[in-house]
């Protein structure tokens, strides 16, 4: 996929190609509005109650602190920073726009400034006025609760270092001004920073209130400044969203106003029961994807209700490089060979809605060029275009020289979905290759944040990772850059462990390269991404499509890759 047509809409066949994971036809597809209805303004409802199922619940509810993909998505309409991702489809909406501030500042001091004024009569859900203090706080907040992008995405402000060995103290001094009578909020970096406006549209970067909680606020939502607010959370059973009474729209394409009153959410049931419930009326948004043994039955009978997605989104095996056996390149590597992608893609539905992945940026993102080290007949001096199939003998090889034969490897991995599958997958590999190898599971909701604790001497982490937004640091950087790994931190997304002053060097080279030339940035960002694989330290697996059933009621889906489903945007008959 280009990184411009990352929506694409699939006609019936495309999903029975999915339920056919063997068949290696391709389907063509077609236009989204084929598939789904969007409601004109004359036709737009507003009012009821939208009903979304999920499996498990998403842990914290704080949006400074959660990194868990659904919180994102229920969190969406609720809070705003000072820029965003436009809430609309199509190749306009990667280039971030104001929100919370009235324009898109222009760069000063060479691209260490940024000037932001405040829109005027912003206030929070609980009634209080948004000011810059507001503002300001909020950005010392996250290196004080720990968030897990303070480090790999604010660290270019002037006092930032300082926040990251003493967050408890941290003051930004230098590098946050504020004028209350001109609603000026001033960024100062050390070093220019190309993708700073686009980390300030970034979920992590809510602005709230001053007087919110320095720690990790759990089971309670911060008030925020969008059309919903968090009304009730319990983790076990729900969620519910309601209007927030002081919204008033001041920016549709970057805050639009929701349609539904309210939005219920319920925890608790499995794909299988999900697609059940919206089939005989009960919800109306499945959280999760449709589960494989449903595909042709969803394809056949609502084949109109479905919504066929691509974002920046893989699973992969991350590979502990600091204890046994993966402290051997030659382990890393072994595994890197040896793994069958071609499974992964048939757990995942086949050709038509996941594809192999042996490189860490995904198909689509920038900097992407094909390069596959571990195949049949490669290298990672000598890549292959694409993967072709497992080398079991070279993995082989690689153990024997390594060592590490005979040792006992635990995978954690979550409970759900189709994880379990790639996990058994991963433990037959390691098993092959001699290892002892054992599958340990957990919701995933307690998986997500074990797994990024050093304390708990995870050998092997089998997760996923979507893009915080278009761009190759967001994958090369946040996953195995060296500030982003926090040790005995629950949010310390460099599961990995894996710090090399080299290849950090190449990522700032890369990140540096795109203030003057973005081709050259992506060239740059490609050789990250070769010498990362070099290193291996994780096993990529599969890149994926999202399979989602709305119900036969909704209306108005727009999809759009930082966001993904609008939930605010739904209307409901």
């Amino acid at each position: 996929m280009q990184k411009r047509s990352f929506y694409m809409g699939y006609t019936l066949a495309s999903l029975l190609a999915a339920a056919c994971p063997l068949s290696h036809s391709h389907a063509e597809s077609t236009s989204p509005a084929a598939h789904f209805v969007t409601a004109t303004a004359s036709e737009a409802h507003t009012g009821g109650t939208l009903r979304l199922a999920a499996q498990n619940s998403g842990g914290t509810l704080d949006p400074q602190v959660s990194y868990i993909s659904l919180i994102k998505q229920l969190e969406t309409p609720v809070y705003d920073g000072l820029l965003a991702f436009p809430k609309f489809s199509g190749p306009a909406a990667q280039h971030v726009i104001a929100n919370l501030a009235e324009t898109v500042p222009q760069p000063e001091d060479g691209g260490r400034t940024y000037r932001f004024i405040l829109r005027p009569h912003l206030r929070f859900s609980d009634g209080q006025p948004l000011t810059v203090e507001d503002a300001a706080a909020s950005f010392r907040r996250l290196f004080k609760v720990g968030s897990p992008t303070a480090g790999p995405y604010y660290s270019h402000i002037i006092g930032a270092d300082a926040c990251l060995h003493d967050p408890a103290h941290c003051t930004l001094a230098g590098g946050i001004e504020t004028d209350a009578a001109t609603r000026t909020l001033t960024f100062h970096l050390t070093e220019p920073d190309a993708e700073f406006p686009e980390r300030l549209a970034w979920f992590h970067a809510a602005i709230l209130p001053a007087s919110t909680p320095p720690h990790d606020t759990g089971n309670t939502a911060p008030p925020g400044t969008g059309p919903y607010r968090v009304a009730h959370y319990d983790p076990a059973t729900g969620m519910v969203l309601d209007r927030n009474p002081h919204f008033q729209e001041w920016a549709h394409d970057a805050q639009p106003a929701g349609y539904p009153d309210r939005i219920d959410v319920t925890f608790g049931l499995d794909p299988e029961g999900e697609v059940t419930a919206i089939e005989n009326g009960q919800y109306d948004v499945m959280y999760e994807d449709v589960p494989l043994d449903r595909l042709g039955e969803v394809g056949s009978r609502y084949a109109k209700q479905v919504q066929i997605y691509t974002l920046l989104l893989y699973y992969y095996a991350a590979l502990n490089v600091q204890i046994p056996p993966f402290q051997s390149l030659k382990a890393r590597q072994a595994l890197n060979y040896a793994i069958n992608r071609h499974a992964m893609v048939i757990y995942h539905g086949g050709e038509a809605v996941a594809a192999p992945l042996c490189q860490l940026l995904p198909q689509g993102a920038p900097g992407y060029e094909p390069a596959c080290a571990y195949t049949k007949g490669a290298s990672p001096t000598h890549p292959l275009h694409q993967w072709q199939a497992p080398d079991l003998a070279e993995a082989r090889r690689l153990v024997r020289e390594s060592g590490t034969a005979g040792q006992k490897v635990t995978i954690v991995a979550p409970l759900e979905g189709r994880y379990a599958a790639m996990a058994m997958e991963l433990r037959s590999t390691l098993a092959s290759l001699g290892y002892d190898a054992t599958v340990r599971s957990m919701t995933q909701t307690v998986q997500f944040s074990y797994v990024q604790n050093s304390d708990n001497h995870v050998q092997l982490a089998l997760t996923g990772w979507n893009a915080d937004y278009p761009s190759a640091s967001s994958f090369l950087q946040t996953l195995f850059a060296c500030a982003s790994f926090r040790p005995h931190s629950d949010n310390s997304p460099n599961m990995s462990a894996f710090c090399n002053p080299d290849t950090d060097a190449l990522m700032t080279r890369a990140a540096t390269a795109a203030l003057t030339s973005p081709e050259e940035s992506a060239q740059d960002w490609a050789e990250v991404d070769r010498a990362l694989m070099a290193e291996a330290p994780a096993v990529p697996l599969v890149q994926i499509k999202r399979v989602r059933l709305l119900s036969k009621r909704t209306r108005n889906a727009i999809v759009t890759l930082n966001d993904e489903i609008l939930l605010s945007q739904l209307q409901v008959q």
